[in-house]
């Protein structure tokens, strides 16, 4: 009976009268629970609670195997539907090569590019805690770096105990690297035609 995922059905509905709909959808008023009982055996369906917290409860004559699936499918279909947002994290020191800088500017561009947010983080060690602009600098320099127009800033830069951090946001819903790549490759030729 625990698989009735928390419905009461049938002999499971123990108050006295109940509000009642039908297999049709009608509504039948308060009814006393044993003859919705019959009425739902008589069917060959079931009595189902479908709001317990009413007064009385209301309850529907229905093929409680088939509604229960039904319920299932819908939850998969929405879970389905739901885009898994990912947070990826770039971390860094505040004293960051500029080589350093623009291959972790390049790898959180790649992210945005992929539809996810980054969240861009600079630890902080030892006495590097007392120079946090340092660790300003170096976000502005990432954004610096990043395609205008293919990020929003959903949480600008703070400190956080030894960390500094920024949270970007994904404009961009199509990566879409491949084609200009491909672009690039036909003036190759071109250009060697014209020596």
């Amino acid at each position: 009976m625990a698989d009735n995922k928390g419905m009461r059905v049938n002999e499971q509905i123990r108050v006295r009268e109940i509000r009642l709909i039908d297999d049709e959808g009608e509504q039948k008023g308060i009814v006393p629970t044993i003859e919705a009982l019959r009425m739902a055996k008589d069917r060959d369906l079931d009595l189902v609670e479908v709001s317990p917290n009413a007064n009385p409860p209301v309850c529907k004559i229905l093929d409680f195997g088939k509604y229960r699936f039904e319920q299932e499918k819908k939850l998969r279909d929405s879970k389905k539907n739901q885009k898994v947002l990912k947070i990826k994290e770039i971390r860094m020191q505040p004293k960051i090569g500029s080589g350093d800088l623009d291959t972790k500017a390049k790898h959180v561009q790649e992210f945005l590019n992929e539809g996810d947010k980054v969240k861009v983080t600079i630890r902080f060690r030892g006495r590097e805690l007392a120079h946090t602009e340092l660790g300003f600098d170096v976000l502005k320099e990432v954004e610096k770096r990043l395609e205008e127009g293919t990020y929003t800033i959903e949480k600008p830069a703070a400190m956080d105990g030894r960390f500094m951090s920024m949270t970007l946001s994904s404009k961009v819903s199509k990566p879409k690297s491949k084609p200009n790549e491909a672009g690039p490759a036909p003036k190759a030729p071109v250009a060697a035609e014209n020596q």
